[in-house]
């Protein structure tokens, strides 16, 4: 077995689930803390744009073709993660607590994305190299991978995953730090 493949199985079956799994304990700590009182709906909004940002390079891996346009894509989403994460620990750590727990999530959080995009860079190298000697000629389109990685059903599992253990949780974040504002407003 070729190492790219072994790279590419340990995303699809270590890494991405990780992630998802770091995302919703970290979701289970806000609740916890109860952020609707204490930070609200300015840190929700931050996790569900680092969310987006994390997100869409990886939708976009697992139904194109990665090429120079992708990686960069997959570049800067993960720069602008990371400044949105320290404007989200900087802003909530004054105001409520930030558990062991939840720290422990971060770790993950913010490593597991330099890891999957060091491991699609390395799987990609020929790539990152047009990319970053600007020979960009054919390597700035959308072409959808002929074959699906993993299994044909591996995205759409992927994404209910996603959506039970990520999604559905942080908009319920929303919804109950929106609610609270409000509430507040009235009161």
């Amino acid at each position: 077995m070729d190492t790219s493949l072994l790279l590419i199985n340990a995303l699809l079956y270590f890494f991405l689930p990780l992630w998802g799994i770091a995302g919703f304990v970290d979701w289970c700590c806000h609740r916890a803390t109860k952020i609707e009182h204490t930070t609200g709906i300015k840190e929700t909004l931050m996790h569900s744009v680092m969310g987006i940002q994390m997100g869409l390079p990886i939708v976009l891996c697992l139904i194109f073709d990665v090429n120079a346009l992708i990686l960069l894509i997959c570049i800067i989403t993960w720069v602008l993660h990371e400044l949105v994460a320290h404007m989200d620990v900087a802003y909530a750590s004054p105001i409520r607590e930030i558990s062991i727990w939840e720290m422990h999530a971060h770790t993950y959080l913010g490593s597991l994305p330099l890891y999957m995009l060091t491991s699609i860079i390395v799987i990609n190298w020929d790539h990152f190299l047009k990319l970053i000697t600007l020979d960009l000629n054919g390597e700035m389109t959308f072409t959808l991978l002929e074959n699906p990685y993993g299994t044909s059903s591996y995205l759409p599992a992927y994404l209910t995953f996603m959506a039970i253990v990520c999604v559905f949780p942080y908009m319920e974040e929303n919804l109950r730090c929106i609610y609270a504002y409000f509430k507040g407003r009235k009161a």
